[in-house]
């Protein structure tokens, strides 16, 4: 039962914080201020959308293990080709890389976080590399306990080494541990590890007309509508 929880652990990018409203506003002010006009939202798209062929080049063994920071780098370079976009120095790139650093959080995120840390004991378990989600929670106000990464299990998300590690981490059976995603895929996982489940609807992580997860009550531990209202259900 979801009443034996004693950590809650959490899926990030889309759940936490918004990666696309973020990226897309942010590339709106550095593209005006250096006269570079393109499609942010798209442009925002694309790079999300390299990020699960890039860890599967890890997964299958073509790259060795590699930080996600060093895979967002990878794939910046074959998008600045793309949208033809040249003269950049090392370091500007290397700060809109960390753009992903400064992703700001769902409006009722910090505040459900900082509730539900009252009972619990409350991580990241992201595909976000440490220092990447350390960086973010400064920026965002994230009130974490500590910080969890697949980068500790050598192993990106759905693998189940990343969340057995991170029971093993946090010294807790599976069963005392609920995992919190609004990607069905990842809560999946988590449960075939023997971890409870918290799915968290998020109708616009991929903007207007984006296909986000659905869950109906039942289809896992618990079902909210965001972090306010798991902790309400939770009971804090």
């Amino acid at each position: 039962m979801i009443s034996s929880t004693q950590a809650l652990i959490f899926d990030v990018f889309g759940t936490v914080v918004d990666w696309r409203g973020s990226i897309v506003a942010e590339g709106e002010v550095w593209g005006k201020s250096i006269g570079l006009t393109i499609d942010w939202a798209r442009f925002s798209d694309r790079w999300r959308s390299g990020y699960a062929p890039a860890m599967n080049q890890v997964r299958r063994g073509e790259l060795p293990w590699t930080k996600l920071d060093a895979l967002h780098r990878m794939l910046l370079e074959d998008l600045l080709r793309e949208f033809e976009v040249t003269g950049l120095s090392e370091e500007t790139k290397d700060h809109w890389n960390r753009v992903w650093h400064r992703l700001k959080p769902w409006p009722d995120s910090v505040a459900g976080l900082s509730r539900l840390k009252r009972k619990f004991t409350i991580a990241p378990l992201s595909n976000g590399n440490v220092s990447l989600l350390a960086a973010m929670a400064k920026n965002a106000g994230l009130p974490w306990d500590l910080i969890l990464s697949a980068e500790l299990a050598r192993h990106y998300k759905p693998d189940p080494e990343v969340y057995r590690t991170a029971a093993e981490l946090l010294s807790l059976d599976p069963e005392e541990i609920t995992m919190v995603a609004a990607h069905r895929s990842d809560l999946d996982a988590a449960r075939s590890c023997g971890l409870r489940t918290a799915f968290l609807y998020r109708p616009d992580e991929f903007g207007p007309g984006g296909q986000a997860d659905k869950a109906a009550p039942g289809e896992f531990d618990v079902v909210a509508d965001d972090v306010l209202d798991l902790a309400s259900q939770l009971g804090t």
